[in-house]
């Protein structure tokens, strides 16, 4: 976590811009708007987020359902993800990650402003190997993001929830789903939940931790 950001969550506000903190992209910022809702993942929680999933997504096929600042699916891109959706209903946060897009020359990245369930609910099944899930804590969405985004995971694949409360045991079951690995920063629940399938290890690379 940066300095800022430690600032910033003692007084209540946002950082002005987060970084990417690894892979192609590393330390390249990321403007933070002032708006409602918009929180984004911290520095710390990012860095093991991707320690769990391993450093090259190579391959990958990523969706960050509700991307606000793009940290977690800018992020993805730059350690090598293949294809990254990232979606925001905001009008101005959607130009901001075109903007960002722009700046990196960051072709894998595709934008769409659009209802994240809406635009889930649509897509056919098994499309992705990682669904990043990071609604507004006040919207009261995780379970309904967790809930269509499930069917969009591949055999193997990962779903990140980060929320203010744990995803229950009974969901995570009744989706075929298994707590792969979980942690917590202050008031912030993180997890990385998997599709079952016959092997553990990540849908496109070894190289997990």
């Amino acid at each position: 976590m940066t300095r800022a950001t430690r600032a910033a969550g003692r007084k209540g506000a946002l950082p002005g811009e987060v970084r990417i903190i690894g892979g192609h992209w590393k330390r390249s910022k990321l403007p933070v708007a002032a708006k409602p809702g918009l929180r984004p993942t911290m520095d710390r929680v990012r860095e093991t987020l991707f320690n769990w999933l391993g450093q090259d997504l190579s391959g990958w096929r990523c969706l960050d359902a509700f991307a606000g600042t793009g940290a977690l699916g800018f992020e993805a891109a730059s350690r090598g993800a293949d294809q990254v959706v990232l979606l925001e209903r905001d009008a101005a946060l959607a130009g901001a990650l075109r903007a960002t897009q722009q700046r990196l020359q960051a072709t894998q990245v595709r934008i769409e402003v659009t209802d994240a369930l809406a635009w889930m609910s649509r897509r056919a099944p098994s499309c992705f190997d990682l669904v990043l899930l990071d609604p507004p804590f006040d919207a009261g969405l995780a379970q309904a993001a967790l809930t269509t985004a499930a069917p969009l995971v591949v055999s193997g694949g990962f779903i990140y929830v980060e929320s203010n409360e744990p995803c229950g045991d009974d969901i995570v079951r009744d989706l075929g789903l298994t707590r792969y690995r979980s942690a917590r920063a202050g008031s912030v629940h993180f997890e990385l939940l998997q599709q079952q399938a016959a092997v553990t290890t990540s849908p496109t690379s070894t190289s997990s931790s």
